[in-house]
């Protein structure tokens, strides 16, 4: 099996009214129920909130610098994703093609990389 990630970009939605958004939401909940029912869902989130980028982060060596700007110039944030384990591209493709034609907006389909045998898992995050 192969994760991909299905995401669109938020600059690619119309605006939508109230009602709209509730009922695109219900039409993608629906086809991520059926993803999970099929055994494909791996992990999803509705998207981010244009607002809430915490803050930037550079490198000085080895040493992150933390700061509240300036950030890279761009209206574009992702506004949705799942990641999927499945059998092959085309598997992804029709999944990424049921979430498109349900909520109406483009989707793109991207694939992580196989590990080899010889990489190890990502331990978990470190304080820095």
């Amino acid at each position: 099996m192969t994760d991909y990630l299905i995401s669109f970009n938020d600059e690619w939605v119309p605006a939508h009214a109230p009602e709209q958004v509730r009922a695109k939401a219900i039409a993608g909940m629906a086809v991520v129920e059926e993803m999970k029912r099929a055994g494909v869902f791996v992990f999803g989130n509705g998207g981010l909130d244009s607002s809430s980028l915490l803050c930037s982060v550079t490198a000085d060596g080895d040493r992150p610098i933390f700061t509240d700007g300036p950030y890279v110039e761009s209206k574009e944030h992702l506004g949705g994703f799942c990641v999927i384990s499945v059998d092959d591209d085309d598997a992804a493709r029709r999944w990424a093609g049921r979430l498109a034609v349900a909520l109406d907006w483009p989707q793109e389909v991207h694939r992580f990389p196989t590990p080899t045998p010889d990489q190890q898992p990502t331990a978990p995050h470190e304080e820095l």
